[in-house]
């Protein structure tokens, strides 16, 4: 029996749970109100559903009623036809429940336990234990087990890449909200949980990759519908022959004219055309299964293949992922013995990204103390520190570290940086200036700009021959990323995307029209987007 919980007994909207936690009261009253972490969600279909869906159809439908006919007649060597109606619905039956199999086991968040201040004191507890409310403390190389807010950080940077797709580590400060199945990877902290169980973040994803749909295909619908037409047809001939089979002469007894009436009925039900669908799709089905690819549902082969435009990012997709470290390129008027100790310091206080890794393998450790930093973000694309007696040092993307040169060293840097850009190099601008940096106001107009660190990227040894794949079976590729839009260009470029001359042809995504005619406009006519 379900209960219910009386208003009073409901948490008050917009708590902001204290330091200490929730108290053993307040944790007994969410149980009682069901607002706890666990969720048990099956959004597949059951196998009875799946074993009704494949074997209550139109054609088994015309098939079973003939074979019954038949069997009435105790001639069972007439009834092999029959086989048809287990093979097909067996098929799909087999088929689907597999990807069931796996639907099921999906999951984003796989932590077992979960730290909760309760009382005051920190608890280990299981993640289905957690409520709404709880003051949960995460550190690094933990599985966030519920969305919430954070009250307090330690440099706790998460990867959201289960849920976003973006490789880069996120910066999380006091405020910023946390998200289900992201993976702590540096410093630690604490938040609130604003969502548990069936309303967090990751669960409602592995909901809507568990759910089933059904999939429209041209080839099933039009099969239905003849043999709608068929089975029409059937009642209307199937007078006509039960009466002259039973005045035929060649006839003795009503098992025969029933057996011939059955025959030529048999003979209008086009079960080779049914079977060969249903085995054309299995083939492929285990086709992409050898590739790694779920399918639900048979008909969803049908669907793939009428794919017309398909959208890849650059980095992990095109691209290996992994950077390193090429060469310097010193700006006039700067001190390479200034960059370089610059350069160690950001590579050791940005956190644990890619490019950190890359550049911290090859600078050397700073004498240089740090005052204050700015760790990197996605949305701002630099980074910065704050050094004692040696003024403050961005590094990012060229774009947005100089947005807006306002000085002929400034525009020297630019077109530089968009030469290299060009020619497919990921390219960061490393600038200092003698005020201070911080990530709410924004940077300076009066950076310096120092040096360009070039870093270099590897195309997937795979990515030319499946794009050219593509291209052979029609399908028009988009190219989208987050990247500088000449190197996103360059990478196409190299890769003999359609439609790409060269690298100036990619589009800035940040200049795209508002307007919704225009923006289809420039989706359809250009193949690279970046920015």
């Amino acid at each position: 029996m379900l209960t219910t919980s009386s208003p009073s007994q409901v948490p008050p909207a917009g708590m902001v749970t204290p330091p200490s936690g929730l108290t053993d009261a307040e944790v007994s009253q969410r149980f009682a109100a069901g607002q706890t972490n666990a969720a048990d969600v099956r959004t597949s279909r059951s196998i009875p559903q799946i074993v009704r869906a494949n074997v209550f159809t139109v054609f088994n439908a015309l098939l079973a009623a003939l074979f019954v006919v038949t069997m009435a007649t105790e001639r069972w060597q007439n009834g092999l036809f029959g086989v048809v109606i287990v093979v097909n619905a067996g098929i799909g039956i087999v088929q689907e429940w597999r990807a069931k199999r796996i639907l099921d086991r999906l999951a984003l968040l796989n932590a077992p336990h979960a730290r909760v201040v309760r009382n005051a004191t920190l608890l280990d507890v299981d993640v289905g234990a957690v409520v709404l409310d709880d003051l949960l403390e995460v550190r690094a190389g933990d599985q966030v087990p519920a969305d919430g807010q954070v009250r307090e950080s330690w440099g706790l940077e998460v990867d959201e890449s289960l849920l976003t797709g973006e490789s880069e580590p996120v910066v999380k400060a006091a405020g910023h909200r946390m998200l289900s199945g992201s993976i702590v990877v540096a410093g630690q902290g604490r938040f609130q949980a604003t969502a548990v169980g069936a309303d967090a973040y990751a669960t409602r994803l592995t909901v809507e990759a568990r759910r089933f749909t059904v999939t429209y295909s041209e080839l099933v619908a039009d099969t239905n519908r003849l043999l709608r037409w068929i089975s029409v047809t059937i009642a209307l001939v199937a007078p006509v022959l039960i009466w002259s089979q039973f005045r035929s002469p060649d006839n003795h007894g009503w098992q025969d004219a029933v057996t011939g009436t059955v025959a030529a009925l048999v003979g209008m039900v086009p079960e080779g055309l049914v079977l060969l669908i249903s085995l054309a799709f299995m083939i492929a089905t285990i086709a992409l299964a050898r590739r790694s690819t779920l399918v639900q549902e048979l008909p969803a082969v049908e669907a793939l293949a009428r794919v017309d435009v398909v959208c890849l990012d650059k980095t992990g997709t095109l691209t290996d992922g992994d950077v390193r470290f090429d060469r310097l390129e010193l700006f006039s008027g700067s001190r390479e013995a200034d960059v370089r100790n610059a350069l160690g310091l950001l590579a050791r206080a940005g956190g644990a990204n890619t490019t950190a890794a890359a550049l911290s393998a090859v600078m050397p450790v700073s004498p240089w103390r740090q005052v204050d930093t700015v760790a990197f973000s996605s949305a701002r694309k630099w980074s910065a520190v704050v050094t004692d007696g040696h003024g403050s040092w961005v590094l990012g993307a060229p774009e947005m570290v100089i947005h807006s040169p306002v000085s002929k060293e400034q525009t020297s840097a630019r077109e530089r940086a968009d030469a290299f850009a060009a020619d497919g190099s990921r390219v960061l601008l490393l600038a200092h200036t003698d005020s201070g940096v911080r990530s709410d106001t924004g940077l300076a107009p009066d950076l310096f700009p120092d040096a360009l660190v070039v870093l270099a990227e590897h195309l997937r040894e795979d990515a030319e021959q499946t794009l050219s794949y593509f291209t052979d079976q029609g399908v028009a590729l988009k190219v989208i990323s987050g990247d500088n839009p000449h190197t996103v260009g360059a990478v196409a470029t190299m890769l003999h995307l359609p439609g790409l001359r060269s690298a100036a042809d990619a589009v800035d995504a940040r200049t795209l029209p508002q307007d919704t005619q225009e923006l289809g406009e420039v989706l359809e006519n250009h193949r690279s987007l970046g920015g």
